[in-house]
């Protein structure tokens, strides 16, 4: 228990941006803070985002004057928010058509259903949320709170994934686990909000997790479906569905070692959710080595995940690049069975670029998500070369190669325009990251070599 007060909340609010802003302001009628704010002001954080219910409608007015700007609807009737971006503060306000103690219950949770008299300097909490912020307890008002707006369901998972604490009332956990079909009825940008704020927040590994036990990831992305039946048909642990859930738990702790950008590691998050959909389609068994083979399930994933990804509106940029992690997130394994080559190194950081340490991340998270978190020999052999790798891609950001011939340079050759031209660049290039080229003058001999031997009967 945190021992949090109306009085010390009240006073936290009294103190804040806001209440001086507000101070001796000639309202016409009651102006209530409400929402998550109060939730932040309570956990001893000062948000920059608030929520306001006006009593008079009149009062919108007054708000933009004190602000200097104009505000613009959001949403539909019945419920429209006026919204207000004024420098690092960002003000959502309804106008209140019953009493505020209809509009708190509306809300998703009761930890966002307390209310704040900005005149008065009162809490109001009809639905003891207050209590339940300081028992750490997601907890919603009433069943209707999901059925009225599905994505809710998403929302308790993102909260409990994003404060730190805080668990799912038992209750709520079991509608969402009832109510899990409600969720198709949602536009699908909506859907990706909410999931892009899981895998960013510090708990996505539990907020995966609660996804997998109310079975709303397969609401979701039904295709994951295949994964967890083959789990359970062929009696596998850690070999599909099932690692790709535990992977989660290593996105912060060793993807952060490597990508520090948050939209990166959110793109990691997915490619790791979607690399091995492909399994389903290409599980086959060697019954004479006793092996279990997926053999090009690494396009077969890509392809899949093209469509999930059209479906909840991915950016196209988003979308290449999480589609390039899943078509290569096998490739510092295979560099790890043999000997990792400085010359493989050096092509597989050309081929990836930038995506290099999204890549290891992405690898670290599979690896560890298969090996239950264990280390082994093999385990230990990936995180070497990982290690080899990410300090290659650093050189190789300090020094990049320069192009050693252009396609301009072939045609004058007598090159023409076509596949070959391009082959034959792709060709000097591999020649030159791997070293065994490094002049101009050996670029153009090489593509002289070529063109005869293409002329050749």
């Amino acid at each position: 228990m945190l021992g949090i007060s109306y009085q010390s909340l009240a006073h936290a609010i009294k103190d804040s941006v806001i209440s001086h802003k507000f101070a001796g302001c000639p309202f016409k009628g009651r102006v209530f803070l409400v929402g998550g704010a109060l939730r932040e002001f309570a956990l001893g954080s000062r948000p920059r985002d608030y929520d306001l219910a006006l009593s008079d409608p009149d009062d919108l007015a007054i708000i933009e004057r004190l602000f200097q700007r104009h505000s613009f609807l959001l949403g539909k009737k019945p419920i429209q928010t006026h919204r207000i971006a004024a420098g690092d503060i960002l003000l959502d306000i309804t106008i209140l058509e019953n009493s505020l103690e209809k509009d708190l219950e509306r809300r998703d949770f009761t930890m966002n259903a307390i209310a704040f008299d900005m005149k008065a300097q009162m809490v109001i909490d009809p639905l003891d949320g207050l209590h339940d912020i300081d028992r750490r307890l997601i907890r919603y008002p009433n069943r209707e709170t999901i059925t009225s707006d599905p994505l809710r369901m998403l929302k308790a998972i993102r909260h409990f994934a994003t404060l730190d604490g805080f668990v799912l009332d038992p209750e709520l956990k079991a509608a969402i686990t009832s109510c899990k079909n409600l969720i198709q009825t949602t536009a699908p940008e909506r859907i990706k909000y909410e999931l892009d704020l899981i895998m960013l927040s510090p708990g996505v590994a539990r907020g995966m997790e609660t996804l997998d036990e109310t079975g709303l990831i397969f609401e979701v992305i039904p295709e994951l479906g295949a994964l967890r039946v083959m789990d359970v048909e062929k009696q596998f642990s850690l070999e599909t569905y099932g690692h790709t859930i535990f992977g989660f738990s290593f996105l912060k702790s060793r993807g952060e070692n490597y990508v520090s950008d948050p939209s990166s590691l959110k793109e990691v998050g997915y490619a790791l959710l979607f690399h091995d959909l492909g399994k389903a389609r290409t599980y086959s068994y060697d019954e004479k080595k006793e092996l279990v083979h997926f053999f090009n399930h690494e396009r077969i994933s890509r392809d899949i995940a093209v469509g999930i990804m059209d479906r909840l509106r991915f950016s196209t940029q988003e979308s290449k690049r999480i589609c390039s992690l899943i078509e290569h997130h096998m490739r510092i394994f295979l560099i790890s069975s043999s000997d990792a080559t400085e010359k493989a190194i050096r092509r597989l950081i050309y081929k990836m670029g930038d995506l290099t340490p999204m890549l290891i991340a992405h690898t670290l998270c599979d690896m560890y998500g298969s090996s239950g978190g264990e280390d082994n020999p093999s385990t230990f052999q990936v995180l070497q070369n990982c290690d080899v790798i990410m300090s290659a891609y650093q050189e190789s950001k300090k020094e990049p190669l320069p192009r050693l011939v252009s396609g301009d340079d072939l045609l004058k050759m007598g090159f023409l325009q076509g596949r070959f031209l391009g082959q034959c660049l792709d060709t000097i290039r591999d020649r030159q990251i791997t070293g065994e080229i490094t002049t101009r003058d050996e670029a153009l001999q090489l593509a002289g070599r070529m063109l005869e031997e293409n002329r050749m009967p």
